[in-house]
């Protein structure tokens, strides 16, 4: 299964934002999309869904969402736990908080501060922030994830550049 991660895209119905058409590529070729949150409005996540079944987690800038998306979520795809939150607060003791806030999860996916994250958490836990597709903020590109998921095991988890 090849999942496309997404968070803080902050792409407004009507607003100059968009995403890359290296990024939409990748989202053609998902077989599910993950949003981790600052989706802003539901134009994109309605865009999203004409690609692949999307899940999605509230962000910080998702007021128009409230109330839709919930603030996190736990789903299981080719047989991997997975739990999403947009904030894993900050960086210092982020392996053991996550770990208490999803003790099953195989993987975790969040964003909010729009920089990439791979790496590995606490007892086989890994971590993984996509960065932003739109907003690159301090980061040299803008970003998304793709993750291929086989028989209950992570194969693959790329951050790609999508600029």
């Amino acid at each position: 299964m090849r999942v496309v991660v997404l968070s803080d895209t902050h792409v407004r119905d009507r607003g100059s934002t968009a995403l890359t058409e290296r990024a939409l590529d990748e989202l053609e070729r998902a077989d599910v999309i993950l949003h981790a949150g600052d989706v802003v409005e539901a134009g994109l996540l309605d865009r999203l869904r004409t690609l692949a079944p999307v899940h999605a987690v509230l962000g910080n800038n998702d007021a128009a969402l409230r109330g839709v998306l919930p603030e996190r979520a736990e789903l299981t795809l080719e047989g991997v736990r997975v739990g999403m939150v947009h904030d894993s607060g900050p960086r210092a003791g982020r392996e053991a908080r996550v770990r208490r806030q999803f003790p099953a999860a195989d993987l975790v996916v969040f964003g909010h501060s729009h920089i990439p994250w791979n790496a590995a958490g606490l007892d086989g836990q890994w971590l993984f922030n996509p960065g932003s597709a739109t907003q690159r903020r301090s980061q040299p590109n803008r970003t998304l994830g793709v993750l291929d998921l086989e028989a209950g095991a992570l194969r693959r988890r790329e951050i790609v550049v999508v600029d």
